[in-house]
């Protein structure tokens, strides 16, 4: 049994398609189907349903699928000893909320350009639904959210943890000098808000439907980074995640108001599909993700399932 036949059998069952499989791996598309049929009698078992042009696994060919990512995951074990990690090269396709972008890479991301000079990301920001379509499509390797907690036995967490979510104002704001606050009282203030829909800002607004009440901002940006520039002028308050608004609550710039009826649970996962092959350059990609978004003290627990 050929290395080369399993590798192209997982490209065709992620991708289902022969013709997208071929793409991918530069062959011609009667190749990928000889190899594939040369997998079948191997194995004495018929791998695909192929109806209608439409190609779906078998049931047989789920569990050859299993044993085909150990078999790769052991070959890449096997050829990431026998070479450098700076030679992990290719394309990374990284999904993941719009607020996470600055943290990720500001600062520490030309040591991770220095490091993996070879490796090119494209990074997507997209609401928590779309992420995962994109993941079911084989549209993207790694998705980083912002969200209630996602658990589904389709995906692998790599890393989570709960963000802590507060209400802002500029630093001398007569609302930071209240001893508590109801949510109602801050109805009427001027919010800057990320866009809604967009993960926490959504669930801030089922929380408020909730309670009968509602926020119009006088505006819905993306950036964070401008948000928290804007509360620090005075502009308006704001409901940011923690990690967002720490620089500037260090500097006395911003401050958490205390709002005693107010609380809605934020967590940010970093996943994958369990049927994707973890290349070399997707765990790159992968540990650097946890080293910037996550405590830097568990990046070497990482663990990855193929």
């Amino acid at each position: 049994m050929e290395i080369k036949n399993l590798t192209t059998f997982i490209y065709v069952a992620e991708l289902n398609s022969f013709t997208k499989a071929a793409e991918k791996l530069g062959y011609s598309q009667s190749t990928v189907s000889f190899q594939i049929k040369q997998l079948e009698r191997e194995l004495d078992s018929q791998l695909f349903e192929r109806i209608n042009h439409t190609v779906a696994l078998t049931e047989k060919g789920k569990e050859v699928l299993k044993y085909a990512h150990q078999i790769s995951e052991l070959t890449q074990g096997l050829e990431k000893k026998m070479r450098d990690e700076r030679h992990a090269a290719g394309h990374v396709r990284l999904a993941m909320a719009d607020s996470l972008c600055d943290s990720l890479l500001a600062d520490r991301f030309l040591d991770f350009r220095n490091r993996y000079p070879d490796i090119t990301l494209k990074i997507t920001a997209a609401v928590t639904q779309e992420m995962f379509r994109l993941l079911d499509h084989n549209e993207a390797d790694v998705i980083l959210t912002l969200d209630n907690h996602i658990y589904d036995r389709e995906y692998v967490i790599v890393r989570e943890e709960k963000v802590g979510m507060h209400f802002v104002a500029r630093g001398d704001s007569p609302l930071a000098k209240r001893p508590a606050l109801l949510v109602r009282e801050l109805t009427d203030e001027p919010f800057i808000l990320t866009e809604k829909g967009m993960s926490y800002r959504r669930l801030m607004d089922e929380k408020l439907a909730a309670m009968s009440l509602e926020i119009q901002p006088v505006l819905e940006i993306g950036s964070t980074s401008l948000i928290c520039s804007l509360v620090e002028q005075g502009v308006g308050i704001s409901f940011l995640p923690d990690y967002v608004t720490a620089k500037g609550i260090a500097a006395g710039k911003i401050v958490c108001l205390r709002v005693e009826d107010f609380e809605i649970e934020i967590w940010k996962q970093l996943l994958y599909h369990r049927d994707k092959w973890v290349s070399p350059q997707m765990e790159s990609v992968i540990r650097y993700c946890v080293s910037r978004e996550f405590d830097s003290a568990f990046e070497r627990d990482v663990s990855f399932q193929h």
